[in-house]
């Protein structure tokens, strides 16, 4: 029988060079989704990919899910296993329910997280990979984020990812309304990154994306003038902007150490703040090591995200109360749930036992036998075939299993003296 598995790494398991590695672009998740159930490896799954993290939720082996995730990228099993942790049965129910409250994120108690989990859930109801058991895991899940979030503060004095990026440009360029600012994407993550530093009225922004609609529409959301472009203007306009922030969904980096090396020429000394908030990485690694390049990864971003944590620690010791009842609650509903199939089968099993010594008496009754003895008889037959059963395994195995004679023990209520 398969079981429920998650199989995954994140921030604290593995460096950003093996997370990049295994992430699912959201252009390719639905693919990856429909492969992964499609042969047979697992009944049901979820992918969920961020930047700092990766996790499959599945209803299957785990040693086979590995096989599938390290073929799918085509890397040696060897080579990520170090960094994988695999959770069954109850493990993995509490670790769904931690992530989605943002206990198990860089920045904690952040929500961002639900969301992403959300979406990854309706990928998976999409490719029709989504079926009884993982439903169930997954709307209790959302349940329990959202009691989390409304009866503790697990939330409250978090540094978001967003917040955190305009932080560490403070760092480099401390009056931000000086700069001029290049977001390179114009998906969720860029989005919120860029309404925070809006707030900071920067000389200029700019986004570039690939269609540019989706550009211009960011653009319009924002709280001062900004202008769009194609992502091809990226060499003529690099140069221009002090700041650069990236995330975007491509395989491969779109900002090369050559280009950067050209924009710093004609910026003549002028520093450039360069955040990669992609995974796999936007920008090239190599740009790090040039003078007046200040690069940074999502990796960089943990001493700012800390602040505050000691503070939500003490609000996430109660969510993680919550959260040991509930996965309680939700095994004891899992067992149950399961046991109703066996329930149905005993109940069957039972009635087609009396259907049978009910018509056995009818025909004696038919025959002119007295009542008196059919129903005695009725009575001796019905017991007789509802007790050949466990009397039956009781002669066979009582003396290999103790544990079935004291489940036998329990359901004929036969301990009450003991």
């Amino acid at each position: 029988m398969q079981a429920l598995t998650t199989i995954g790494l994140n921030h604290q398991t593995a460096p950003l060079t093996i997370r990049e590695k295994l992430a699912f672009p959201a252009a390719v998740l639905p693919e990856a989704v429909r492969e992964l159930t499609g042969n047979k490896t697992v009944s049901e799954a979820v992918i969920l990919s961020t930047c700092n993290r990766t996790e499959l939720y599945c209803i299957g082996d785990d040693s086979d899910v590995v096989r599938w995730l390290a073929a799918y990228h085509q890397i040696d099993e060897a080579e990520i296993a170090p960094y994988l942790y695999r959770l069954h049965s109850n493990d993995a129910v509490r670790h769904a329910f931690r992530v989605a409250c943002g206990l198990d994120s860089m920045v904690l108690g952040e929500p961002q997280i639900l969301g992403q989990l959300k979406d990854a859930v309706r990928v998976a109801q999409e490719q029709n990979a989504l079926h009884g058991e993982l439903n169930a895991l997954f709307q209790k899940t959302f349940s329990i984020a959202k009691e989390v979030r409304t009866h503790t503060s697990v939330g409250e004095n978090s540094v978001s990812m967003a917040a955190a990026s305009v932080k560490m440009a403070e760092q480099i360029f401390p009056d931000i309304s000086k700069l001029k600012v290049l977001f390179i994407g114009a998906g969720e993550m860029i989005e919120l990154v860029a309404t925070y530093f809006a707030a900071k009225s920067p000389q200029q922004i700019t986004v570039l994306n690939r269609t540019l609609a989706r550009a211009e529409q960011l653009c319009s959301g924002l709280s001062v003038p900004a202008r769009a472009a194609l992502l091809t203007a990226l060499p003529e306009l690099l140069h221009q902007h002090d700041v650069v922030v990236s995330s975007t969904a491509s395989p491969l980096p779109i900002v090369g150490k050559g280009l950067v090396e050209s924009a710093l020429k004609q910026r003549r000394g002028m520093p450039m703040f360069l955040l990669d908030l992609a995974v796999p990485r936007d920008i090239e690694a190599e740009v790090g090591n040039l003078d007046d390049a200040y690069l940074y990864t999502v990796d960089d971003m943990m001493n700012i995200v800390e602040s505050g944590k000691e503070a939500r620690a003490k609000a996430a010791t109660e969510a993680e109360q919550i959260i040991g009842n509930r996965v309680n609650e939700f095994m004891e509903w899992q067992q149950a749930r399961q046991s109703v199939p066996l329930i149905c089968a005993l109940r069957e099993e039972a009635e087609q036992e009396r259907q049978q010594v009910l018509a056995n008496a009818k025909k004696r009754l038919a025959r002119g036998e007295p009542p008196e003895m059919v129903l005695e008889r009725l009575s001796y037959q019905l017991t007789n075939k509802l007790m050949h059963a466990p009397t039956r395994v009781l002669n066979k195995d009582s003396q290999k299993s103790p544990e079935l004679v004291h489940a036998i023990s329990r359901i004929y209520h036969l301990d009450k003296g003991s």
